[in-house]
């Protein structure tokens, strides 16, 4: 391996240490509600963001904190010995696709049926400090 490869692989290790992932999959609520609570928390320090889940009165908002709250758990799990409250953590990434859909049938006048689709989605929340956000958007401009 050369000496830029190493030393890019060792840039990406240190910077993968910072970031912490959680992921919900399969959540029976529709993508389109979602992203509705999560455009919300999109970058916000992570302290406002779990205010802002706490008191939303969308339901969308209970399941998106719990996955805060894991994505956290994830963060001091690869950073032992340090404190959440010593870095400026933010919620850098969050990510809402559409997960399976269940598709029903409700009968309808005059012998016809119309289609339910009940939607699921699946989300990715990725939680990182916000000094190296601003590194990465640096090295990524050049």
């Amino acid at each position: 391996m050369g000496v830029r490869k190493k030393n890019r692989a060792i840039a990406l290790k240190a910077a993968k240490k910072e970031k912490a992932i959680a992921s919900l999959n399969n959540c029976p609520t529709s993508p389109r509600k979602m992203r509705l609570v999560a455009d919300m928390i999109r970058g916000v320090e992570v302290e406002k963001a779990m205010f802002m889940l706490k008191h939303s009165p969308k339901e969308a908002a209970s399941r998106l904190e719990k996955l805060l709250r894991s994505a956290l758990a994830n963060w001091e799990a690869k950073n032992e010995g340090q404190r959440l409250e010593d870095h400026n953590l933010i919620v850098q990434e969050i990510q809402v696709d559409s997960g399976r859909m269940l598709k029903r049938i409700q009968a309808a006048p005059q012998g016809r049926a119309h289609r339910i689709r009940k939607r699921s989605n699946h989300v990715t929340l990725v939680v990182g400090s916000a000094a190296a956000t601003d590194v990465n958007e640096t090295t990524e401009a050049k």
